[in-house]
């Protein structure tokens, strides 16, 4: 980051209630590198990317302003892939989940033409296919979409960090959004 770029993590910071081992804490960045960059030293893509996201902030509003021609087309390279990203991860995860759903369908309008098996065919695949969806999903899914999108996060991930942030802003009594 050239020091020209002036950035607004402190204000981001101060603006959630958190202190600087907060930000690291929340980012996984250590607390020396949430020091250098609120004094304005250079950090990689990836860095910034944690503390954008932590902050809940696209990368580019990390900064006043960007100056160098060059560091301003990797941030909106890196805005743009990670909006690809999530957008790929989220149609693949609802794929999967839609394929659970249309053979679960199936299955049941199957199951009910049988008769008195087809109670025993519907709650097994409702629960034990839950199960083994869920399974599939950790053990085979996730860790592929990982490698392959390593910019997005699982609706898990996502889920896990809003409450997260409720919490943090329950405990600060603070309303930043």
């Amino acid at each position: 980051m050239n020091r020209m770029n002036k950035t607004r993590i402190v204000e981001l910071r101060q603006a959630q209630g958190w202190t600087q081992e907060r930000l690291a804490k929340v980012s996984g960045v250590g607390i020396r590198t949430i020091q250098r960059l609120e004094a304005g030293a250079d950090a990689s893509l990836e860095t910034l990317s944690h503390v954008a996201d932590a902050l809940r902030v696209p990368v580019r509003d990390l900064f006043m302003v960007i100056e160098d021609a060059d560091l301003s087309g990797r941030v909106d390279s890196l805005d743009v892939r990670t909006v690809e990203q999530q957008g790929a991860r989220d149609r693949l995860t609802g794929a999967w989940r839609w394929l659970y759903v249309g053979i679960g369908v199936v299955l049941t309008v199957v199951g009910f033409a049988l008769g008195q098996y087809g109670l025993v065919l519907f709650l097994a695949y409702w629960t034990g296919g839950y199960l083994i969806l869920v399974a599939v999903r950790r053990i085979y899914l996730e860790p592929r979409l990982e490698e392959k999108y390593p910019l997005s996060r699982s609706q898990q991930q996502l889920r896990a960090r809003r409450t997260k942030w409720k919490v943090s802003e329950l405990k600060n009594g603070s309303t930043a959004v």
